[in-house]
């Protein structure tokens, strides 16, 4: 993880540009910033040059990128080797895997699935499946730890996994059904896995006119006292406390 590099020269394309749609495309995203701003659509413009040249980023694209928006190749090859979504090789046709390797994916059974992409697309990361339909690397932090464990393949992530459950998530890409993004163990997002066992008394959420608690309503000095929260209703004058 430490380490990113571009693929080899014998992998990299000889040229890149983009597609007049998706030229038309970034040229729109550029026009949201001010004149000499225009590096802050570094990120999106390279997105959109990873998906155009089928799901990894070539040195050329990062270069034409560069040209773009007017910055030194060197600023725009330090973003793209930065962050994980970027991807430097080339990858799976069907699917690429990003397994989540810290400490809560970890402790939750990630090792799992890792031997499920060693023995089902490649002992190695960063190499592609002899069929040529996937690859697989692992990352850190995908930012769904109460999920863990969990991949993310394309735009979209797949959590609570098992071996078998993540098999069959690949499975499905290969058939061309892919399952359902989020929880695979039937939890809805990150909720409680099972029932709710705690704020459970409807009373709780109930005010005494019959309504949803809102909470106490502050008065016109109540409101004028610094860092008061901002749930000001109208007083019994009928103007706003604030």
């Amino acid at each position: 993880m430490s380490v990113r590099r571009l693929a080899e020269p014998a992998l990299q394309p000889k040229e890149f540009s983009f597609t007049p749609e998706n030229r038309a495309w970034a040229d729109k995203v550029i026009a949201r910033y001010p004149q000499g701003r225009q590096a802050s659509a570094v990120i999106p413009v390279l997105w959109r040059a990873q998906e155009q040249a089928g799901g990894w980023l070539p040195q050329k694209a990062i270069e034409h990128v560069a040209e773009m928006l007017g910055m030194a190749r060197i600023r725009v090859l330090e973003v793209a080797t930065f962050y994980t979504m970027f991807l430097l090789s080339p990858v799976g046709k069907k699917a690429h895997v990003q397994v989540c390797g810290t400490t809560p994916c970890r402790l939750r059974g990630a090792d799992a699935l890792f031997e499920v992409c060693a023995r089902k697309i490649h002992p190695e990361p960063f190499h592609i499946s002899a069929d040529g339909n996937y690859s697989w690397e692992e990352v850190e932090c995908l930012g769904a730890c109460v999920n863990a464990p969990m991949v993310l393949i394309w735009n979209d992530t797949y959590e609570d996994l098992t071996a078998e459950t993540f098999e069959t998530v690949l499975d499905g890409f290969t058939n061309g059904k892919p399952a359902k993004p989020g929880p695979q163990n039937g939890r809805h997002f990150s909720a409680p896995n099972g029932m709710q066992t705690t704020l459970t008394d409807p009373s709780l959420y109930a005010g005494t006119n019959g309504r949803d608690n809102e909470g106490p309503a502050l008065t016109d000095s109540d409101a004028k006292k610094p860092g008061t929260a901002a749930n000001v209703r109208e007083t019994a004058a009928g103007k706003p406390a604030t």
